[in-house]
């Protein structure tokens, strides 16, 4: 049964310009009553280590590190794909706390169950 509530929001990329928008749109969700949960996979893991995160900052912007951490502190959950980070060898890799790494078929439930669903 899909949950009218919940989107979701994937981020298959690794380009700074895309970073932003899963994680604004994440938090208005938040801020009007629904229920958003972000999905990083493929190349949009790279930028869940800590130095990179860092670095990405556009315009009048938080980096994107922040951006994360306040996306986490409204208790909105990061899931990252668990088969991505072996796929780049990072089994021993941290990336940003908070995150949580689940696995590939956690994606199709989620997508099954959201009542919309994003890609970036």
């Amino acid at each position: 049964m899909k949950d009218e509530k919940f989107i979701l929001y994937v981020q298959t990329s690794d380009n700074p310009e895309r970073q932003y928008a899963p994680l604004v749109l994440a938090q208005t969700a938040k801020a009007m009553g629904l229920n958003p949960r972000v999905y990083f996979l493929g190349q949009g893991l790279r930028v869940l280590l800590p130095e990179a995160a860092e670095k990405i900052k556009l315009g009048s912007f938080p980096s994107v590190k922040e951006m994360i951490e306040k996306t986490l502190a409204m208790d909105i959950e990061i899931d990252v794909c668990e088969a991505s980070k072996r796929m780049f060898g990072w089994e021993k890799v941290e990336l940003i706390p908070g995150v949580k790494i689940v696995g590939a078929a956690t994606l199709n439930d989620l997508a099954l169950s959201a009542k919309a669903t994003m890609w970036f």
